[in-house]
């Protein structure tokens, strides 16, 4: 038998090379011009929205930004101010940029009509309506009523009242709404409207110093205006980040207009509601901590009345004093209402009505035109029928000042 050797290096070695891939000089250049462009992608658009939100720090908050708006052009204009608590229910909500608020609403649609006689509201919330729906407000009720002028203009009411009390409120709306061209002023108000404490607090005149400013410029209103409720801002508050609630709360009313204008719903309406207090504590005299029969009328803000006649010029303007709630509940002989003691509220209406026989403004006394029944939540916010029983006693007296 023949025998044979195996060898290893019989067989071919096996080739264990490894290909390595060298880049090439023009893949470099590409791969560093990609990284440089996006690095500069990157720092542009840094420096971009740096000079973006810092400019928008140089334009004043009361520019005219405000007035983009779909209102008046694809949605129709609100009815009353924006205001709300509860965006997601009422399709509305509270923002502090009056050049927003005015450009969604109504009066803010076009040119004044040739035909129109032009009736403008303002006041508190028992004026916007609280609880009330449009057609139920005293404005509604005016649109509602086929009043004419007595040179055949057709009346039509405008509702530019907000709810919180403060005659400086009052007043900056005012000013603003002028530039509507209205033909009658209609301020419906009441004593709560008036100490100086409650001018600034209210959260549209204090985060809108700049327009209270200028009221105090130009009427000499008597309003400190360094004080340190206003809510003035910072260089930061004023860029981009610093305002973007505001932007925010901007878009998201053009958002709810289109749902409100699908449901004309702009509040909420509960079904059932806490009833306006009726019974009072026997030694419950008290009105914003001043001494029962000394009503400090220094400390009262009687001086916007007239203030508000120069602002109007030779348009007439109605001081109306609302009616209020006038309980008959335990102790109501030293109280009206949750608001007022009598002795308060007593010497009050005999100031106002004093000052409207010698001012420039007319003056009517409807304090005590709707029964306690009649009001819901609060002692001046009133429901349907108590509404209508209002505009039926002041109809005579806006026929007079319609035809003044």
């Amino acid at each position: 038998m023949r025998e044979t050797s195996i060898h290893s290096n019989e067989y071919p070695k096996k080739n264990t090379t490894t290909t390595i891939t060298t880049m090439t000089d023009q893949e470099k250049t590409d791969q560093n011009n990609l990284k440089k462009f996006l690095r500069n992608v990157i720092i542009k658009g840094i420096a971009l929205f740096l000079i973006l939100s810092f400019s928008l720090a140089l334009i004043p908050p009361q520019s005219k930004l405000g007035r983009i708006s779909l209102y008046n052009i694809f949605i129709p204009g609100r009815v009353r101010l924006p205001f709300g608590e509860n965006p997601s229910e009422a399709y509305n909500l509270s923002l502090y940029d009056m050049e927003a608020m005015f450009a969604s609403h109504e009066i803010d649609a076009g040119s004044k009509p040739e035909t129109e006689f032009r009736v403008m509201l303002i006041g508190d919330s028992a004026t916007w309506g609280t609880l009330l729906k449009p057609a139920e407000t005293i404005s509604g009720l005016i649109n509602h009523a086929g009043l004419t002028a007595c040179d055949g203009r057709i009346v039509r009411a405008y509702n530019l009242a907000y709810p919180s009390m403060s005659l400086t409120k009052d007043l900056m709306i005012l000013d603003k709404g002028l530039k509507y061209q209205p033909d009658l002023i209609l301020w419906p108000l009441t004593l709560e409207s008036f100490p100086d404490k409650v001018q600034i607090p209210t959260p549209l005149v204090a985060n809108n110093p700049g327009r209270i400013q200028r009221l105090i410029e130009d009427y000499d209103l008597a309003i400190d205006p360094q004080s340190t409720e206003f809510n003035r801002l910072s260089f930061w508050d004023q860029t981009l980040i610093g305002r973007r609630r505001k932007i925010l709360d901007a878009i998201q009313l053009q958002l709810y207009g289109v749902l409100w204008a699908a449901t004309g719903i702009d509040q909420t309406y509960p079904n059932e509601v806490t009833p306006a207090q009726r019974d009072f504590e026997a030694d419950d005299m008290d009105f914003h901590g001043w001494p029962p029969n000394q009503l400090p009328l220094n400390l009262l803000a009687f001086e916007s009345l007239d203030i508000a006649a120069v602002m109007a010029g030779d348009i007439p303007v109605a001081v109306i004093n609302e009616p209020v709630l006038i309980s008959n509940g335990e102790n109501s002989e030293i109280r009206y209402n949750f608001f007022y003691p009598r002795w308060a509220y007593d010497q009050y209406r005999n100031h106002l009505a004093h000052l409207g026989e010698r001012s420039d403004w007319a003056y009517l006394d409807l304090w005590d035109a709707v029964p306690e029944n009649y009001f819901t939540n609060s002692a001046v916010h009133l429901n349907p029928e108590g509404s209508q029983l209002y505009f039926d006693a002041l109809l005579p007296f806006l026929k007079q000042m319609i035809c003044r």
